[in-house]
């Protein structure tokens, strides 16, 4: 599942080609994939908009039209191509067509993508599709004290805190193991023993690691917006995910389960609590 730099790529990415432009018609070839309207509701009110802004909460796109927000999850698969032309392709569910003679098609080969479209409203955390949600790691809200007030009860263990949209979103399973390494922190140590210190950290850690990540392209993003033209060049970074020998002290990265993911460490470098 792409992680929220590789969401701010894509949504970046996008700006560049359809900032301003209207949509002049739309097809929804999976009705699933629109969530919280019927569909032709969905089309009478996205016909005739432009796109205006575009922001991001976690892992969510959401593209602020005239009088409407659209908002997307990718979920697993989902991607956005721009065609000169309708493409006969069973993965391709909606495609808004544009009035630069482009096609903005999504594509999901699972299906498991969702899109919603709200009235404009200046509090976008009131939409419904939020309602689990919770700051998104790079809101100024989201700082040391916060992180350590969400998880100081629980006996749930680091990873899974990381991984739980509701405390803070925008990191996935890769991101999650480097910010661990960094903050030299083994993901199975018990969230209710870590320190307002050790959540300074975690959080620095969180916002720095995810920046980079932005500014190089993401780590998986080949995947996905290959269309697009662009690379996630951050894979050659990683400190510990997918690695087996650690960059600072060079013993054995260790992989095991944790919190049913895939999850890498460095046993002599990281610390558990």
């Amino acid at each position: 599942m792409p992680e929220a730099p590789e969401v701010q790529t894509v949504l970046k990415t996008l700006e560049t080609q359809i900032k301003d432009v209207l949509i002049e018609d739309v097809f929804v070839y999976y009705p699933k994939i629109i969530d919280n309207v019927d569909i032709d509701v969905f089309k009478n009110h996205v016909i005739g908009q432009s796109f205006r802004s575009f922001d991001r909460i976690g892992k969510y796109l959401i593209f602020g039209l005239d009088d409407y927000d659209l908002v997307v999850h990718l979920r697993m698969e989902g991607k956005f191509y721009l065609y000169d032309k309708l493409q006969n392709d069973k993965h391709i569910h909606v495609v808004f067509k544009l009035n630069n003679q482009t096609f903005m098609s999504y594509h999901d080969t699972r299906k498991f993508g969702r899109m919603y479209l709200y009235p404009k409203k200046e509090d976008i955390h009131s939409y419904a599709c939020f309602k689990n949600v919770g700051y998104d790691y790079m809101d100024e809200k989201v700082n040391g004290m916060y992180f350590y007030n969400c998880i100081h009860s629980l006996k749930r263990n680091l990873k899974s805190c990381l991984l739980d949209q509701s405390i803070m979103a925008g990191v996935g399973n890769i991101y999650a193991d480097e910010i661990c390494f960094a903050s030299g922190l083994d993901p199975r140590s018990r969230a209710c023993k870590l320190s307002k210190k050790d959540c300074d950290k975690i959080v620095y850690e969180t916002k720095r690691i995810l920046q980079g990540a932005t500014r190089f392209g993401g780590t998986t993003i080949r995947s996905y917006t290959s269309s697009l033209g662009v690379t996630g060049r951050f894979q050659l970074y990683l400190k510990v995910h997918d690695q087996t020998q650690c960059k600072v002290c060079h013993h054995t990265i260790k992989k095991l389960i944790v919190s049913q993911r895939g999850t890498y460490l460095c046993p002599n470098c990281q610390k558990r609590k």
